[in-house]
């Protein structure tokens, strides 16, 4: 893996307004990405994690621009692509792609397999009919699929054969960077690993990148070079792998991880369970938002905001257990 930055991405926020009222007048909004900053290098897989309604895959889809953000930067190679028109959009496709996680709603009943992996060629450059044929057959090829597979209809084939036809369209275009939105949530137990594996594989031989968005840390434990842990619109934390996955410094990724220790080699460590509820992305609790659930909460906690600050080598967190995460201002002399 490289060391370079694919993508960079700083203060991101995606607000959805609620209305109220015949004249539809705003009322509250819902703040599902609030103030999001992480990179992405050449080359590697970044997990991303949290519980259902922490708002990643709104984060993925304003990735790939699937949404416009509502604040805050993205940029990819270098180049600001926050705010783009349709034609650079179709452009930056090239290079972005996104992996859906229902394979059934993401091919067109009505077309043939052929037909589905021939329109996403179309952004590209391949003039004669012979050249996409081929590239049809070698991308089915890749996903472990028969070419005789491009004239048949996506009713004819299981979750699995989806997922991969699914992965061969996001790869047709040669991405530098895809977006694995919950790729094997919709899967059963028995495929998930070879899609894993499947996804695994290909990252090696063609060196695309991944943002791997789900809410099984045994698949993130699996796929992950670094994690990023989110929760209610930010992230809480994020580490190397193995240092998230052997100290994790937030409470709520001590308790996410808490859910998948094995009994049998973790006598000693009980599982976390985390009281109520996640709050509302339009009622934001003040301070740390994850102070309504923490099993280490402190007076400070609903008060001020903690920094997201950098702990140990590549490890950075938001947690008033560190000093580094208190505002300087908001710190007491010790008496």
């Amino acid at each position: 893996m490289q060391n370079s930055s694919l993508l960079e991405i700083d203060n991101l926020k995606k607000f959805y307004p609620i209305t109220a009222g015949i004249f539809h007048r705003q009322v509250g909004e819902i703040k599902a990405v609030d103030g999001v900053s992480f990179s992405v290098h050449n080359g590697e897989t970044l997990g991303l994690v949290g519980e259902s309604g922490c708002g990643k895959s709104t984060l993925g889809r304003v990735i790939v621009k699937l949404e416009a953000p509502t604040a805050g930067s993205i940029h990819f190679q270098s180049r600001d692509i926050t705010f783009i028109d349709r034609q650079e959009q179709r452009k930056i496709r090239r290079d972005i792609q996104i992996i859906f996680q229902d394979p059934q709603s993401s091919l067109d009943p009505r077309m043939t397999v052929g037909d589905s992996l021939e329109e996403a060629l179309l952004l590209v450059d391949r003039t004669t009919e012979a050249q996409k044929q081929e590239r049809i057959r070698e991308l089915l090829g890749l996903v472990g699929l028969a070419s005789e597979y491009a004239d048949r209809y996506p009713h004819e084939f299981s979750g699995g054969e989806k997922q991969r036809i699914g992965i061969a369209r996001a790869l047709a275009v040669n991405p530098k960077l895809v977006v694995a939105d919950e790729p094997v949530s919709a899967l059963d137990v028995s495929i998930q690993a070879q899609i894993i594996n499947l996804l695994m594989d290909l990252k090696e031989r063609f060196g695309v990148a991944y943002i791997v968005i789900a809410h099984d840390l045994s698949v993130i434990k699996h796929i992950s070079d670094r994690v990023a842990v989110m929760y209610l619109g930010k992230i809480m934390e994020i580490a190397p792998k193995q240092d998230l996955f052997a100290g994790p410094l937030h409470p709520y990724t001590q308790a996410l991880l808490s859910a998948i220790y094995d009994a049998r080699l973790h006598s000693d460590r009980q599982p976390i369970l985390l009281s109520g509820d996640v709050p509302s992305a339009s009622r934001i609790p003040p301070g740390c938002r994850f102070h309504t659930r923490c099993f280490r909460v402190m007076p400070i906690c609903p008060k001020v905001v903690p920094v997201f600050a950098e702990i140990a080598p590549g490890h950075f967190t938001a947690c008033h257990l560190y000093p580094a995460c208190t505002p300087p201002a908001e710190t007491s002399p010790t008496p």
